[in-house]
């Protein structure tokens, strides 16, 4: 049996966990519960918990191994129990619910991932919350990951299931030219790549209500904010851009207001960083485990009063962005954890963590969705609130996914840092009232 190794971004994210700092993702599916059923969250929990045991990459581990030093592989659970990943959670309030479940580190020792199946008082309605670990998928990975779990047919026969990629093949003499010319390429990629992290600059003034103090609480608060679609894309219709530039603008612009209610200074020059992950996937290839990442790094510009030009200034920077490509610039830092041998991943994971806070102050990143329908025992999934992980010393990190003809934004915060959570979604919410307003 030929040993399956952690990719090197994937074990950077496995190393530079803390039990403050959980490197998960998620997601809060919302379900409109199916009539004829009289308890589907229980309905629900039951079909999770048999579906986990046939998906051969639910029922993975990770554990160390000796060589190369350092390094983490994938191995089957021999003592895999569906009970401690699928769990029913009776609850007055399923959404507050999901902060604290997301605080919670997984359990390193099993398969890195989790369903929280949340029953409010509601009978007609239910949520799941799903936890993966960064290293067994990113987002794109963790929705085909969730998809083997839902109804099939029709609404998930459109999306490729994922499967492990095959082992590297040992290479021969005859291709150690090659190697030797890759290995330059990417030792210069890198040094292109930390120059521009040097020119990108330390922290300006970020604002206080993005950072958590000295590393964070370890708590988390959860909120999520559903916008029509149509709306985003009259704005960009007349505007300019494309949706994604719409959606980055309106978390610059609820920022703005959200600081500005709450009477924090706004910064003069520049503002916050907002790292924004670019897949690497290629078009219409299937999802895979795993990580397959870049990013972009781009100033948010929320001391910019005019909404519009707010939007002009995203556009050009996302432009700039998207000219220079995701492998060069200061935001595909992710890129080098490629060139890093796994035992200084398992040395430095902790330095690295450290060093989020000089890298960025805010992650903006967009999981999209297909446009079919999930079910799940004949329940439908209304909404679907994408939930990232907070890096060490920030205090709010922003997600976005469209599903159907609306947009939805997933808020995680350090609870404590940022006790206001609700009110910056509904900043956010008044900032496409203002856009709209602006472009009729």
């Amino acid at each position: 049996m030929v040993t399956e190794h952690l990719s090197p971004l994937d074990l950077a994210f496995w190393r530079i966990e803390s039990a403050d700092h959980p490197m998960h993702l998620g997601a809060l599916a919302v379900f409109e519960a199916a009539t004829q059923d009289p308890d589907p969250a229980a309905r629900a929990a039951a079909l999770l918990t048999a579906r986990c045991t046939t998906v051969p990459g639910l029922r993975r581990r990770i554990h160390d191994v000796l060589l190369p030093v350092g390094a983490a592989a994938w191995a089957p659970d021999a003592d895999f129990d569906p009970a401690r990943h699928v769990f029913l959670v009776r609850t007055p309030d399923p959404r507050a619910a999901a902060g604290p479940l997301m605080a919670r580190p997984l359990d390193r020792d099993r398969p890195p991932w989790e369903a929280h199946v949340l029953a409010g008082p509601d009978p007609c309605s239910f949520a799941v919350l799903f936890k993966f670990h960064h290293a067994l998928a990113d987002g794109l990975a963790a929705l085909a990951l969730a998809a083997t779990l839902f109804d099939e047919g029709p609404t998930v026969r459109g999306l490729a299931r994922p499967r492990p990629e095959p082992p590297a093949p040992v290479p021969a003499l005859r291709d150690l030219p090659g190697l030797l010319a890759t290995r330059i390429q990417g030792v210069g990629q890198a040094l292109e790549i930390g120059a521009a992290m040097a020119r990108s600059g330390l922290p300006l003034a970020v604002p206080d209500a993005l950072t958590a103090g000295a590393g964070g609480t370890g708590t988390r608060a959860v909120a999520g904010l559903a916008l029509a679609l149509d709306d985003v894309n009259r704005i960009r219709k007349v505007a300019g851009g494309t949706v994604n530039d719409v959606l980055i603008t309106l978390v610059a612009g609820g920022l703005r207001r959200w600081l500005t209610d709450r009477g924090d200074t706004l910064p003069e020059g520049p503002g916050p960083r907002a790292l924004i992950p670019v897949s690497r996937r290629r078009p219409g290839a299937d999802p895979r485990y795993g990580n397959r990442l870049s990013g972009y790094l781009l100033r948010l510009p929320i001391e910019e009063p005019d909404p519009l030009r707010r939007l002009e200034r995203v556009r050009t920077g996302m432009n700039r962005n998207k000219e220079a490509g995701p492998t060069r610039g200061a935001g595909a830092v992710a890129l080098l954890a490629d060139h890093v041998h796994p035992l200084g991943h398992r040395l430095g994971g902790p330095l690295v963590a450290q060093a989020a806070r000089l890298l960025f102050d805010i992650l903006v990143t967009s999981v999209p969705l297909p446009g079919f329908t999930f079910t799940l025992g004949g329940s439908r999934v209304r909404e679907v609130y994408p939930l990232a992980p907070l890096a060490r010393g920030h205090a709010l990190a922003v997600a976005v996914s469209t599903y159907k003809d609306t947009v939805h934004y997933g808020l995680v915060a350090d609870a404590a840092a940022v006790p206001d959570l609700a009110a910056l979604a509904e900043a956010l919410r008044e900032e496409l009232d203002t856009l709209v307003r602006e472009v009729s």
